[in-house]
């Protein structure tokens, strides 16, 4: 019988590489961590790469695994499902691999400027009523810039056409440089051993006949960012297979 949510949070609460700081606690309790990722935990000076909405962490492992040279860090506020990751790791002895509790809207508090190289965003919520929700808006841009090294990769990986459009006109707005784009990766013939990580809820998208995206984008620290000003349409479609959010047909 698989443990409950309450079993989880316990065995979480006694792993050396799981660290919990929601908003509830991060405003009383000093992170350490802030700038001392590399001497205090990793113990090594090998680049620091972000998961933000890890979900069950299968990228921060998969890549974890992959690439030893590097070290890897899922950011989710839900416990319950990160706690998947959090144990395969820990079982399989990794020690390039970290998980960090908390709301991504205060992810600036944890790492200090140029501590991290890479930023993966997969499968996202699009957020599409309110742009200072979306993980590729502008609002999280500026704040990924106070961690982010100077020309910091981003790498988003949606189903979301809404998601996707979004951070095209954001990119397009603002020029950032971009490595990689796709809207069919897995016709593209780019889906190599690391894009090829399938998360828990993108098997169920490509399931349901849906394309995967795909953009890799630097984000340099120079010059002011701005919002896209267009209307996009919406997807007709959620997670879980509900109908999309409201009524309307287009949103900012």
């Amino acid at each position: 019988m698989g443990k409950n949510k309450l079993e989880k949070f316990a065995d979480m609460a006694g792993y050396p590489h799981v660290f919990e700081y929601p908003y509830s606690v991060a405003d009383n309790v000093p992170f350490g961590m802030r700038g001392n990722w590399h001497e205090r935990f990793f113990k090594n000076d090998h680049p620091i790469v972000l998961e933000l909405g890890c979900g069950r962490g299968e990228y921060t492992v998969g890549l974890g695994r992959m690439f030893p040279g590097k070290n890897f860090i899922g950011v989710d506020i839900k416990g319950a499902r990160m706690w998947t990751g959090a144990t395969e790791s820990l079982e399989a002895g990794m020690t390039n691999v970290a998980f960090l509790r908390t709301n991504i809207e205060i992810i600036d508090r944890f790492f200090a400027p140029g501590e991290v190289s890479e930023i993966w965003l997969t499968f996202s919520d699009p957020q599409m009523k309110k742009a200072t929700k979306r993980l590729t808006s502008t609002y999280f841009m500026e704040r990924y810039r106070k961690f982010l090294v100077d020309n910091g990769i981003v790498h988003l990986k949606t189903d979301s056409n809404f998601m996707f459009t979004y951070t095209r006109y954001m990119i397009e707005k603002n020029g950032l440089p971009v490595r990689v784009m796709t809207e069919d990766l897995y016709h593209s013939g780019m889906a190599d051993d690391i894009l090829s990580i399938k998360t828990y809820y993108e098997q169920q998208w490509l399931d349901r006949g849906l394309n995967i995206k795909y953009i890799k984008f630097c984000l340099p620290q120079a010059s002011e960012l701005q919002e896209p000003d267009v209307e996009i349409e919406l997807d007709e479609y959620r997670s879980y297979n509900r109908s999309k959010r409201s009524g309307l047909q287009t949103s900012k």
